[in-house]
């Protein structure tokens, strides 16, 4: 598998590749991906515009009403969920770490509702810090079928794409694969006989 040849095409392919999550500021980047959990990311942007203005502090979330906070983002579904993390997240942001999302990825994934695929985004998007590959259904759903990785964990894919992406291309492949995971490579059905990477991909052979 040659993992340049693939990184080059999907950069020409893609080149304004970047998160389709709209935010401003590493704070609205948390919220935003802790959102976007089982929720797509257009209906994440829908919402985020008005919460961001109720809430522009992580010192606000952590002092938001439960239902009103709840209300604010319940079309991106289990917000019951989604509030608890986002608020818990915020008070020990506020209490701990003078107000401002961390910057690493020890901090961060201290923080209620976040994991390492949350933390990876916001460190590379909010911070230009790159420490890894979020994996999300995308990644993972093309990783697999590229054969990059036999693994099911994100945390398990994430080590095994690491060993293999150059490392100054970490933070942008995951962008690179969803978009291609968006367009191309879909959920239901991969359109290999369309795909630019079929000649390197173990997918496309058995087509």
């Amino acid at each position: 598998m040659d993992i340049s040849e693939i990184i080059k095409r999907l950069k020409k392919a893609y080149p304004r590749a970047t998160i389709a999550l709209g935010f401003a500021n590493p704070l609205e980047l948390l919220v935003s991906t802790i959102l976007s959990a089982q929720c797509t990311d257009v209906r994440v942007n829908q919402v985020t515009p008005a919460l961001f203005k109720r809430y522009p502090t992580a010192a606000d979330y952590a002092g938001a009403r439960d239902e009103e906070l709840e209300q604010f983002i319940k079309p991106t579904g289990f917000y019951h969920n989604k509030a608890k993390s986002i608020k818990g997240a915020a008070k020990m942001i506020v209490e701990e770490f003078d107000g401002r999302v961390p910057g690493t990825m020890e901090e961060l994934i201290r923080l209620p509702g976040v994991a390492r695929k949350t933390a990876n985004i916001v460190l590379y998007h909010g911070y230009k810090i790159i420490d890894g590959i979020a994996v999300d259904t995308h990644v993972r759903r093309l990783s697999r079928r590229m054969g990059l990785t036999h693994n099911d964990a994100p945390e398990k894919i994430e080590v095994d794409l690491m060993k293999q992406v150059p490392r100054g291309d970490l933070g942008l492949f995951s962008d690179l694969l969803i978009e291609h995971g968006r367009t191309v490579c879909k959920a239901r059905k991969a359109n290999c006989k369309e795909c630019f990477l079929n000649d390197l991909c173990i997918s496309a052979f058995k087509v």
